[in-house]
Order: C-alpha cells, then sequence, then structure tokens
C-alpha cells in the first residue's frame, strides 16, 4: 500500500507542535528582550543630553538672576572673579573662534587632499599603511599636544616671529588642526571609498582623468560624509581644551589676531572648576552660561553643517 504525499508531515503528533510552539515563543522573547537592551543602550545617549541641557539651564538661570543677559553678551571685559567683576562672553568668544578658525584652516583642507589621495590615488599598500599611523594621531593625549606647541612650535614660529608671546593663539591652533586632521581625513575617505565604482568607471568612459573623477564626481556624491566629517572637526576644535590652557595663555584678551595670547570658553571652564570658589557663588556659576553658550555655539555649527549638507544632497 503506497503511502500518501504529505502525509507524514501532517501527522504531527501533539507533543511536537508543542515543543515547537514553546521553542517559537523562547525565541520571540529572546528578540524582544534583545529589542529593549537595544532601545534602552540608545537611550542612553538621549538621557545624557537632556541631563547636561538641564544641568547646565538650570544652573545658567541661576546666574543670569544675578548678571544681566545684556551685559553677558556686549560687555567687552572679563574678569568675573574680580572685585570689579564683568561678564562679557564675547572676550571668551574671540578667543575660541580665533583659534577653531587657526586649527580648521589648517585641518579641513589637508585632511580632505590626504582623504582625496588615500582613497583614490594611493596604492592599497600605501593605503594600509599609512592609514592606521595617521588614525594614531587622534589617540595621543591633548595636554602631550599642548606641551608640544608650546615647546616646540612657539619657539619655531618666534624665528618667523620674533615679537610672538610665548603664549599665543596660532601655535595653539596650528597644533590643533594637525590634532584634528585624523578626524577629517578618516571619515572623509570613509565616504569616499562608499561611493560606487560604477560612477567612477561611468567617468572614465566619458574621457575624465582620475583627477577630474576625484574632485568632480567623487567628492560630490560623498559631500554628505565629508560635511560629517567637517561638522566633526569643528566640534572638536571648539569644544579643545588642554591645548589652549597650556599654549594660548588663558588671558581674557578680546582679540581676534592669533599673535596674541587669549582665553577660551573650555580653557576657563577649566581655570575656575580647578580653583576653590564656592559653590553657588556667582564666579562658580560663570562656568555654567559659559558652557551652555558653548553648547548653543556647538549647535549652531552642527545645524549650519546640517543645512548645507542637505542642501548640497538636493543639488546632486
Amino acid at each position: 500500500m503506497s503511502a500518501v504525499p504529505g502525509l507524514a508531515c501532517s501527522s504531527m503528533s501533539p507533543l511536537d507542535a508543542g515543543a515547537r510552539l514553546k521553542q517559537r515563543r523562547a525565541r520571540i522573547l529572546r528578540e524582544r528582550a534583545i529589542e529593549s537592551v537595544l532601545f534602552l543602550a540608545a537611550l542612553v545617549s538621549v538621557f545624557t543630553t537632556v541631563g547636561i541641557v538641564y544641568v547646565l539651564v538650570k544652573e545658567s538661570v541661576v546666574f543670569f538672576t544675578q548678571v544681566s543677559l545684556w551685559d553677558f553678551l556686549t560687555d567687552t571685559q572679563w574678569t568675573p572673579l574680580f572685585d570689579d567683576a564683568h561678564f562679557g562672553i564675547m572676550v571668551l568668544l574671540s578667543g575660541t573662534l580665533t583659534s577653531s578658525f587657526v586649527a580648521l584652516s589648517i585641518a579641513i583642507p589637508l585632511g580632505t587632499i590626504i582623504a582625496i589621495y588615500l582613497s583614490e590615488f594611493a596604492p592599497f599598500s600605501v593605503r594600509e599603511i599609512a592609514k592606521p599611523f595617521l588614525e594614531l594621531l587622534g589617540g595621543v593625549p591633548t595636554i602631550v599636544y599642548g606641551y608640544f606647541a608650546l615647546l616646540f612650535v612657539t619657539p619655531l614660529l618666534q624665528k618667523i616671529y620674533p615679537g610672538l608671546p610665548g603664549f599665543n593663539i596660532l601655535a595653539a591652533g596650528i597644533v590643533m588642526g594637525i590634532m584634528i586632521i585624523p578626524y577629517v581625513s578618516s571619515i572623509s575617505e570613509d565616504a569616499m571609498r562608499a561611493v560606487p565604482m560604477s560612477l567612477r568607471e561611468g567617468s572614465y568612459a566619458m574621457g575624465a582623468t582620475r583627477y577630474q573623477t576625484a574632485t568632480r564626481v567623487v567628492v560630490p556624491a560623498a559631500f554628505s560624509g565629508i560635511a560629517s566629517a567637517y561638522i566633526l572637526g569643528i566640534s572638536r576644535a571648539v569644544g579643545e581644551t588642554m591645548i589652549l590652557a597650556v599654549a594660548a595663555g588663558m588671558q581674557p584678551n578680546l582679540t581676534f589676531n592669533p599673535l596674541e595670547p587669549a582665553a577660551t570658553i573650555t580653557a576657563f571652564i577649566v581655570q575656575v572648576a580647578l580653583g576653590d570658589l564656592p559653590h553657588g557663588s556667582v564666579g562658580y556659576q560663570t562656568i555654567f552660561a559659559a558652557g551652555l553658550t558653548l553648547m548653543v555655539l556647538t549647535l549652531v555649527f552642527n545645524i549650519g553643517g546640517h543645512v548645507l549638507r542637505r542642501r548640497f544632497r538636493e543639488a546632486y
């Protein structure tokens, strides 16, 4: 007597069906547990950001009950620890913006050129050796960069500018730019490598050279990732602390001249945080107002970079 096709599959015992249901339920529970853990891990960054904003805003409100917002934004002196106290944040903003401009003037062009070379021109062996050494710069402690700027770069610049002070924004900005290069070049190179090879082949088929393909096809196609590298570089420059604290002088000075010493927002926060100011005093509250200003400044740069990236993406 011949067996009916599919009869063995349909005649599953109740015990086997129950075991399979239990396995399926256990698998679903495991997947949901993993999803919950991943969701909670993602919320950590959100809660951290919310906590930082809450602390800064809460303490800054206390500060602005004693110092007017108008004086904070327009005063041209920053002496919060003196008897004749002044709270002009523009003094610290000038040092922050000047040092960031010097650093980005070095990091963005050099980082982009290095990324284009590694992505489009460098042989495989050179890329595999050069990229790890380049990324190794990102692991050097910033305090080491600070002393390198103070003890090597500054004396070197003083040979070019004999009147250059021992503490100045230029040396700190140059070394800070060198420190940021790995961030810009690595992310930009990854974005360029992600561009489909078909775009390159189409460019070559139209008679374009490797240089034309790299600059007119690959770079525009990868601009979204390159813009992210620039935003990271800007945020890194604005938030840098130890290089400027060691090499720039920490002297509140309203100037946009990189050849002069100046203090930045982060350097001032370090200076006050290491002191013995009583908790709740106006001098102590200044670090939260300065931190809030720094956060707003970084947010403005990030929003501007996002808008630029979006418009560029729509154009292409």
